[in-house]
């Protein structure tokens, strides 16, 4: 389980597909080496990956086909930069929301435009049969991080993007038409679920 909190970019080395309509991904970071130990959990761009090799400066993960068809990974290439976030700890405090890494689908960038104070104004267009997971001031999980939804008019959504977000994920790097992964909040799936059978 992630928080929504990105801790850094990192920036991907080599994305090699495989025979399986799968991809192996090797990416450079720093901060999140600290503890990384194969097999473990990180989330990539919101996804939740295994590293499965680490090596000085850097990790690698296997992507599988359903996971390049479901998020942006699969148009990550040499240079590309992306969130980075490890798993969170039972004793750590649940700065974002709770995010599962499990990316529902991409949504398209509209705008991103600045509002005064280096804050960013950030609008995407989310898939029509997602709409019914988002309420206004809830939370959405956009690469990896922890948004509050400000806006919500049918499938599009606005949030606000503080400097401290904008600089230190690959927000800064988002255009019109950009795709980005999005989850939705996990309690909103669960309520639906059970009132399905009332």
């Amino acid at each position: 389980m992630f928080t929504g909190i990105v801790e850094e970019t990192g920036s991907v080395a080599f994305f090699r597909p495989n025979d399986a309509g799968g991809a192996r991904l090797r990416i450079h970071a720093k901060t999140v080496l600290g503890d990384l130990t194969p097999g473990a959990s990180i989330a990539v761009n919101g996804v939740c990956l295994t590293a499965v090799e680490i090596g000085p400066g850097w990790f690698e993960a296997d992507l599988a086909h359903e996971t390049l068809e479901r998020s942006n990974l699969g148009t990550l290439e040499a240079g590309s930069l992306v969130n980075l976030e490890r798993p969170m700890l039972p004793t750590a405090r649940l700065s974002g929301h709770i995010v599962q890494g499990h990316v529902d689908a991409t949504a398209e960038v509209v705008e991103l435009k600045p509002i005064g104070g280096e804050n960013w104004w950030l609008t995407i267009r989310v898939p029509q049969v997602l709409e019914r997971y988002f309420v206004h001031k809830g939370s959405i999980t956009i690469d990896g991080v922890s948004l509050t939804i400000a806006s919500l008019e049918g499938d599009t959504i606005g949030v606000t993007i503080i400097p401290h977000t904008y600089q230190m994920t690959v927000m800064h790097q988002y255009k019109p038409g950009s795709r980005v992964n999005i989850e939705c909040d996990v309690i909103a799936k669960h309520v639906e679920r059970l009132m399905a059978y009332r």
